[in-house]
């Protein structure tokens, strides 16, 4: 089996070692590249009202690092918003917000829908505004969620995804090298790397089976109405989290029953 791992490149490489020393073939094909946005007087707008909010969502390591590069260039300090509950869409965003000394609450499924599970989300009531450190199109659904609750959302678009022109390059090369009978899984972790990936592969004019290895419900459930639509054979199997671990169980109780 081969497993083509589309994190972006500063987050594959340590699912990618241990995913080989599991014996699992894999290769890295980075779909999403995140490029910071300037800091403009919008941003600084944002910023000067993070003493008014009583949450921060933060969405990836890279928002983290471009957040707490822009509250510097906002004049603001971490003593300054020590009043505010931080989320974390995962570990490794959790990880690197901890490199700030700072904890934050995290979903035990990595996506939206698990984020708004979160106790300080489902249950609180003086949650009146959320401030999203997040990329240009990013979580729309989980704002949107909220803003119907009456919560009001304040917007910090930090950076924005493109798929690294180098991918484009790289693909061919993987699908000369697949045999005619392996069992590709590809793994997919957001819409906009599913909308990627379908770039790469119109590019070769695809029509191969593949398993896909899909973060949450919601993205599994797109990849279905795209699998109705387009009337083409593929498997999704569903991952809680981005663990090798679950990946692995997932593709094993996935083969026993193939």
């Amino acid at each position: 089996m081969l497993l083509i791992n589309t994190r972006p490149e500063d987050r594959a490489g340590a699912l990618t070692q241990a995913l080989s020393e599991a014996g699992y073939q894999v290769v890295d094909l980075p779909l999403l590249e995140l490029v910071p946005e300037p800091f403009s007087e919008g941003l600084q707008h944002l910023y000067q009202q993070l003493d008014q909010v009583q949450v921060i969502v933060v969405v990836s390591p890279t928002a983290v690092e471009v957040g707490m590069h822009y509250l510097q260039h906002a004049a603001i300090t971490l003593e300054q918003l020590q009043h505010i509950r931080w989320i974390a869409v995962g570990q490794t965003t959790a990880q690197a917000l901890a490199r700030f000394n700072i904890y934050s609450d995290v979903p035990q499924v990595e996506n939206s829908e698990g984020m708004l599970d979160l106790p300080i989300l489902k249950q609180q009531k003086n949650v009146k505004k959320i401030a999203f450190w997040r990329g240009l199109g990013g979580r729309q659904f989980m704002m949107q969620q909220l803003q119907q609750q009456g919560i009001e959302v304040l917007n910090f678009v930090l950076y924005h995804r493109q798929c690294p022109q180098q991918s484009f390059q790289i693909f061919p090369e993987i699908v000369k090298k697949i045999m005619p009978q392996q069992t590709v899984a590809v793994l997919i972790t957001s819409e906009a790397s599913w909308n990627y990936w379908q770039q790469v592969c119109d590019q070769q004019h695809l029509s191969r089976s593949w398993v896909y290895l899909v973060l949450g419900q919601r993205l599994a459930q797109l990849l279905e109405n795209t699998r109705t639509q387009t009337n083409k054979a593929f498997n999704i199997i569903q991952l809680e989290n981005l663990s090798a671990s679950e990946i692995i169980q997932r593709m094993r109780d996935w083969q026993g029953h193939v």
